[in-house]
């Protein structure tokens, strides 16, 4: 018998007068059991369904969630009257603005993350100084350079609105009795609001901030809708055998499977990008340089002690979780270690949500491939990641690899939009 290999087929010659026989050729791409289990880790089908939020009553509220969405979307929730959350989440971008540095009323100092899947995490913001999506929704709401609004005004917005009012009062029975004056008052303002507010009662502070939490809380609810949809590399992912070690299904081409062995292997990316979300949610130093004109930032190493004395987290009186709920912030690690650690973004629809790191400093993906490659010197401790010593031709093949893993998001699109009251 003789055997010959064509591409596409397998032609073997059966000996005088009994012909040819065409077979289909070898399988294009074999996968030890070892990679098999890793790739099909990855897939979106792995991901588990999204833990309750002990800290927030109303996370899976569908109420809470459509409070959220109306809050979300309005950009009277501002001190100009011209911003909303969605200003820098855009629902058309996965929930990112496009820009190097997010702008709402100012210029901010950090690039905007994707919301996406954002829910499974167990921190929020580059640098983990909030334990809790609802958390994490008030701070944009005070910030200077954000919404640039405070929260007695927030609160006031709501009581004066008819259908918000009733909404809220729905999920978490009346507001709190307002003052007459201050209009404004916030422990974050400036000095004139910081002012107000120290004139404000203990009662009355409790009640906006139990109020104001609750706004968080709504916001939060809505976020955990916005979900990755599966890609290529998911239908590829769910075809893998881990017996046989092989897929031949064809949704994805030579160079993207090459991408995905180096991906897995020898590009290292694996170690920090994995799970279904393609992240750890934890936090690393990858020696990636600061944004022009600001200083290192320290990362982690501030993060989880703002964290700790945080008014809104997991242990505070507004948190709806018991102490012994709170397991990330308790046993939280802090150590120098953490100096210049940012959190691991996740790759799911990378292309859409350029540019990157958490400055915006990388403006797309092959140079985030090279700097990866080079792993240069950190400004700040130590650079945690090593040159790998790829060659051009693996960059781009890592490139197109990531290209797989966009998709259209796993989400109502009534959730997309802003609502009709």
């Amino acid at each position: 018998m003789k055997r010959f290999l064509i591409p596409g087929l397998l032609v073997i010659g059966l000996g005088a007068g009994l012909g040819w026989q065409l077979l289909p050729a070898p399988l294009p791409q074999a996968w030890t059991p070892q990679e098999a289990a890793l790739i099909q880790s990855l897939s979106l089908s792995q991901l588990p369904a999204l833990s309750p939020d002990p800290s927030n009553a109303v996370a899976d509220n569908e109420s809470a969630a459509k409070l959220g969405q109306l809050l979300y979307f309005d950009s009277r929730m501002s001190g100009n009257g011209e911003v909303a959350c969605a200003t820098c989440h855009q629902p058309e971008r996965y929930f990112t603005d496009g820009l190097p540095l997010a702008a709402g009323t100012a210029l901010g100092p950090r690039h905007t993350p994707s919301l996406v899947g954002l829910s499974h995490s167990p921190w929020f913001y580059w640098d983990g100084r909030k334990d809790s999506q609802w958390a994490q929704a008030l701070a944009p709401i005070e910030a200077g350079h954000e919404h640039n609004l405070d929260r007695l005004q927030v609160i006031r917005l709501i009581a004066k609105d008819r259908d918000y009012s009733e909404r809220y009062t729905a999920l978490f029975g009346e507001l709190p009795s307002l003052p007459a004056t201050p209009q404004a008052a916030s422990p974050l303002g400036n000095a004139e609001a910081s002012a107000s507010w120290q004139r404000l009662s203990l009662a009355q502070q409790s009640g906006i901030n139990r109020a104001f939490a609750n706004l968080g809380k709504s916001l939060a609810a809505y976020q955990r809708k916005l979900l990755p949809g599966p890609s290529r590399f998911d239908e590829y992912a769910d075809q893998v055998s881990s017996e046989s070690g092989i897929s031949g299904n064809g949704m994805l081409s030579r160079e993207e499977i090459a991408g995905l062995k180096l991906f897995i292997g020898d590009g290292q990316c694996i170690s920090c990008h994995n799970g279904p979300l393609f992240t750890n949610f934890e936090f690393h130093n990858t020696g990636v340089l600061a944004v022009a004109g600001q200083l290192p930032p320290m990362g982690r190493y501030d993060g989880i002690r703002l964290a700790r004395k945080d008014e809104f987290n997991c242990l505070s009186y507004y948190s709806d979780a018991q102490p012994e709920e709170c397991i990330e912030l308790r046993f939280a690690k802090d150590d120098n270690e953490l100096v210049g650690a940012q959190k691991t973004p996740s790759l799911r629809n990378i292309t859409e949500t350029a540019p990157y790191m958490h400055g915006g400093q990388i403006a797309d993906l092959t140079a985030v491939m090279q700097h990866y490659n080079d792993a240069p010197t950190s400004m700040l401790s130590h650079n945690e990641a090593k040159p790998l010593g790829l060659r051009p031709v693996q960059l781009s093949q890592l490139v197109a690899f990531m290209q797989t893993l966009t998709a259209p998001l796993n989400v109502d699109p009534g959730w997309l939009v802003a609502p009709s009251q």
